[in-house]
């Protein structure tokens, strides 16, 4: 849970007067669609006056309901097929294949929104989790609520916001439930909170939201700027584009990604006007001028994209408030991806934000708090680990026991994914390991299945990774069922969801018999082989691995080499070897022994002993994240750990025990550590690993 001020506290302070004329704002728009679309009118309301893409105008319901009352709350973005029955631009109407026609699933949707409002009124929120023709339209049905059945449910729609709020206000755990279900738990928790009784529920959400904000990772996108044509965004606040021979109109009338690729018929430019539609409040936009000038950086407001079909060179227009202070040259030039839009790296954004704070100490100016962003760049592991992924969509981190390899797979999941998850709430990419928000951005991830993890063992098969027969109880008695594995799930999850990244974490990764796990998926996880479909000879179904997912698998060498792997699994994979870092463990002192000059000599002794692959790495010196610090720290870490490590490293030879710890700590005759309390432990291991070893030394 993220560490936000108790809400009673947070409901005393908070400014509600302030607030009070846009919840009123919000009611007036209510009224006005309720006027719009009577409820009366609903048993016989027409499809023509509900769908998207009739080219009717802005009056359909579906199109007030999602782009004309921002002020009741947003469900914009994602697909059209939220509102359950829609008309394609080629003329065709999409809707649930359960239905036979068009006809047939407009009646079931409408008699769906008609019984789901009745409910709501009833006080049966949570009935309509059971109603299977609405149920789908998770976001659009409760926006619904709000209008004609107004206090059933706070107006904060998506299942993601529900999720966030009554994991904060709930005590205890929190039970599984439907979304509906969750949404009228959290407006229970919330009038169990004690603020103040007459509180609309615009208001209450204002509230909500006020206190206890979802954090997500901007995206930052640089836009080519034409000759021009600066000045006047400046002044407009905004970005404006038109194209040539560009008749693909309002970017709002299009259901998905999907269907505008197929009316920009490939064209690469007209594709990154996309881009525009999908940017969010909070956005980084970077304006350019060629490889090396920057002009401005700015946030996306909350209008965000607008058509202007009056407008001859501003059509598509997004709203930005733009810096100036970021206006600068580079020193060396970017190889921006071509098109007029580009995601911008961490690394390349950190170039940005260091020529800005240069220019501004160059000029005597004081550095204001950076009100556009603070994104950093990935570290050089995590950079490594992203090129890696990047070029070949898996990897491996190997390297010897302690070095950190899990750990640092779950920075990465963090970071890099977290970044590429704006639209959960609660996810800090930022947050570091040990923080809560780091834990409470890793349980968003999972939650999402944008971030799956396993571990392999000896046990584990095909049946588990990708499909298998699984018993199941009947009233004939057992039976045999395919059910689908981790790795086919999330697949299936990716391949609805293009615009995300799915990774899966896979710990212990040569611990399982790889060929038998992946089967065909061999072929399929190479990355000019993503797409390609196979058929599954279990279930018979057709499999294909999505672009947009990543596998990233953790390897202990002291188990077993990189070399016994599978070669049909090494030429798959990029692999990163992890070794010990001495780095964390600088001025550590445990009496008078230094950590880093310890673990540098353990370490030295074992690849002369040993190899290599054997060596310890520095976690166990850092439970917590912190370097031991006492000697009854050090020695349960070296009793407990090290040592039972080095006595299988070893196979039982006390002489070559002796060899890495010295014969004060190791009995080479009697085959036995020595009984030393933690004190003369940690004194013995100063004197062979420190003393001893730094006499040795040549001068």
């Amino acid at each position: 849970m993220l560490p936000y001020c108790p809400v009673g506290w947070a409901a005393q302070v908070f400014d509600a007067e302030r607030h009070s004329a846009a919840s009123e704002a919000a009611q007036q728009e209510a009224e006005h669609i309720r006027g719009q679309f009577p409820f009366a009118d609903w048993e016989q309301l027409p499809l023509e006056r509900y769908a998207l893409g009739q080219g009717a105008g802005n009056d359909t319901y579906s199109y007030v309901i999602e782009y004309g009352s921002a002020r009741l709350g947003s469900i914009t973005g994602g697909s059209a097929m939220k509102h359950l029955v829609y008309r394609r631009t080629d003329g065709s109407w999409w809707h649930d294949s359960r239905y036979k026609d068009t006809g047939e699933a407009w009646t079931a949707v409408r008699a769906g929104i008609v019984e789901a409002i009745r409910a709501a009124r009833d006080g049966r929120v949570g009935d309509i989790d059971s109603m299977a023709a609405v149920r789908a339209g998770n976001t659009v049905i409760a926006k619904t609520l709000h209008v004609y059945a107004n206090g059933s449910v706070l107006p904060l729609y998506s299942d993601s916001l529900a999720r966030h709020f009554v994991s904060l206000l709930a005590h205890g755990p929190v039970p599984q439930m439907r979304p509906f279900e969750r949404k009228a738990y959290l407006k229970e928790l919330f009038e169990r909170t004690g603020v103040p009784s007459g509180w609309s529920p615009d208001l209450a959400a204002r509230f909500l939201l006020w206190w206890a904000p979802p954090l997500s990772a901007p995206r930052t996108i640089r836009i080519d700027t034409p000759a021009g044509v600066w000045p006047d965004w400046l002044a407009a606040r905004h970005i404006a584009v038109a194209m040539d021979g560009d008749d693909v109109g309002d970017l709002h009338r299009f259901a998905d990604r999907e269907e505008f690729t197929d009316a920009c018929a490939g064209s690469p430019r007209l594709m990154d006007l996309w881009e525009l539609l999908v940017l969010r409040p909070g956005d980084r936009v970077v304006a350019t001028s060629g490889n090396t000038r920057v002009l401005g950086v700015g946030r996306v407001t909350d209008d965000g994209y607008h058509w202007s079909p009056d407008g001859v060179e501003s059509r598509h227009i997004v709203s930005v408030q733009w810096d100036e202070t970021y206006a600068t040259a580079l020193e060396a030039p970017v190889t921006w991806r071509p098109g007029f839009l580009a995601e911008v790296k961490p690394i390349v954004w950190e170039r940005i934000a260091k020529a800005r704070s240069k220019r501004l100490a160059a000029a005597g100016q004081e550095e204001a708090t950076e009100s556009v962003a603070n994104g950093t760049p990935l570290d050089s592991v995590l950079q490594r680990i992203g090129d890696a992924l990047d070029r070949r969509g898996q990897a491996v981190l190997y390297g010897p026991p302690g070095t950190g390899k899990t750990y640092e797979a779950l920075r990465y999941a963090v970071r890099r994914i977290g970044e590429l998850a704006d639209d959960l709430p609660g996810v800090q990419p930022y947050a570091e390991p040990g923080e809560e928000a780091f834990r409470a951005t890793h349980r968003a991830l999972v939650n999402a299945d944008r971030l799956t993890m396993v571990t392999f063992h000896p046990g584990y098969g095909y049946e588990d990774f990708i499909e298998g027969l699984r018993p199941v109880k009947g009233e004939a008695g057992l039976s045999l069922e395919v059910r689908d594995g981790v790795f086919k799930r999330v697949c299936a999850r990716a391949e609805q969801d293009p615009s995300h990244t799915y990774l899966v974490l896979v710990d212990e990764l040569n611990r399982g018999n790889l060929p038998k796990i992946f089967g065909e998926l061999i072929t399929l996880l190479e990355k000019d082989k993503r797409g390609y479909t196979v058929t599954l000879p279990l279930s018979g179904d057709h499999f294909s691995v999505p672009p947009n997912i990543q596998l990233l698998g953790t390897m202990n060498t002291a188990d077993r080499s990189i070399r016994m792997l599978d070669s049909a699994i090494r030429r798959r994979f990029a692999f990163l070897e992890l070794l010990p870092n001495m780095e964390p463990l600088t001025d550590a002192v445990v009496g008078q022994l230094d950590l880093r000059v310890f673990l540098t000599e353990l370490n030295a002794r074992i690849r002369a002993g040993l190899d290599r692959e054997k060596q310890i790495g520095q976690a166990f010196l850092l439970p917590g994240g912190e370097p031991v610090s006492t000697p009854e720290e050090l020695a349960a870490v070296v009793r407990d750990e090290i040592l039972p490590l080095l006595q299988e490293y070893a196979y039982d030879d006390y002489g070559l025990l002796a060899g890495f710890l010295g014969t004060a700590v190791i009995d080479p005759v009697a085959h036995t550590p020595r009984e030393l309390d933690d004190e003369k432990l940690v004194s013995a291991l100063y004197e062979e690993l420190q003393v001893k070893a730094h006499a040795a030394q040549p001068e």
